[in-house]
């Protein structure tokens, strides 16, 4: 099989997807423009699309790709997508857009798999799994991730108040120090940015980091900085709006500043990578002598 053929072949299942997905994608682009929660699956695919790109150089493409474990994928993802359309029909639409995403990429790896060999897919490992986060969450998980951000936003708020020592209490999502009541709402539980900072450290790993498990390490911090984040923004605008002027409890700051603090948790990512990057370069060559 040549490689002009193998890529006539992909060319083919891909084009195929688009026409069958073709509903789905556009759903899930809809739905990433209207709900703040999905707005990082904008970025997925062209982020895909530039990792490929970058690493097809050092794509080693099998002559003859064993068509066994692409095929089987491919039926799966025949098998899920069928299942979203007649199958499930009563289920909720979120969670048949989340099954149809969920075929449509394993329909892609699948592609990947059948037309250009294992290695292939092994060296574009990172990029073809990253395209999972075109999978919209549904709902109901969604919902419990918000509501575990509320819940540690409120806490990292109360911890910093504490440190300040500023009188606080909490109840719930809800704290209270003088002069001011601050519930801690769905909108204000930092999903969007939570999510970016998420991709962003990804990439970020993926791109600088050689060892699996600083990796790791890496996009766990992730989560706890976006946390912290929340909890200085919550904090900072309390403090200025009882301490300085009511105005910045409903301002700019208020409405639009989540870029400043959003900000602030990509620099504590690059500071975390620094470290490890240095640590990861030290202990590289050791481990190349050693073999």
């Amino acid at each position: 099989m040549t490689t002009r053929f193998q890529a006539l072949i992909f060319a083919t299942l891909f084009i195929l997807s688009i026409v069958f997905w073709w509903r789905s994608l556009v759903a899930t682009i809809k739905l990433a423009l209207a709900v703040d929660a999905y707005t990082h699956i904008l970025l997925i695919l062209p982020l895909s699309a530039a990792l490929i790109y970058m690493e097809w150089a050092h794509v080693h493409i099998a002559p003859r790709p064993s068509p066994r474990i692409g095929a089987a994928l491919l039926l799966l993802a025949a098998l899920i997508a069928c299942c979203a359309k007649w199958i499930i029909v009563t289920a909720p639409d979120d969670v048949r857009l989340s099954f149809a995403m969920l075929a449509l990429v394993i329909w892609w790896i699948a592609s990947v798999l059948l037309c250009f060999g294992v290695k292939a897919f092994q060296s574009l490992l990172f990029p073809l799994c990253f395209l999972a986060l075109l999978v919209p969450i549904p709902s109901f998980a969604l919902s419990r991730i918000i509501e575990f951000l509320q819940q540690e936003s409120a806490l990292a708020a109360r911890i910093l108040f504490q440190l300040a020592r500023v009188p606080v209490t909490q109840d719930g999502v809800v704290l209270s120090i003088p002069k001011l009541d601050i519930e801690v709402a769905q909108e204000c539980s930092s999903i969007r940015s939570s999510a970016l900072l998420v991709v962003t450290t990804l990439v970020l790993a993926h791109l600088f980091l050689r060892s699996w498990w600083r990796k790791l390490i890496l996009v766990a911090a992730a989560i706890p900085l976006s946390v912290a984040k929340n909890g200085l923004r919550i904090f900072t605008i309390a403090e200025l709006g009882t301490r300085v002027d009511p105005g910045f409890l409903h301002g700019r700051l208020h409405r639009q500043g989540g870029i400043i603090f959003f900000g602030l948790s990509v620099a504590g990512i690059i500071v975390l990578l620094w470290i490890f990057r240095r640590n990861d370069f030290r202990t590289s060559p050791e481990r190349s002598a050693a073999d």
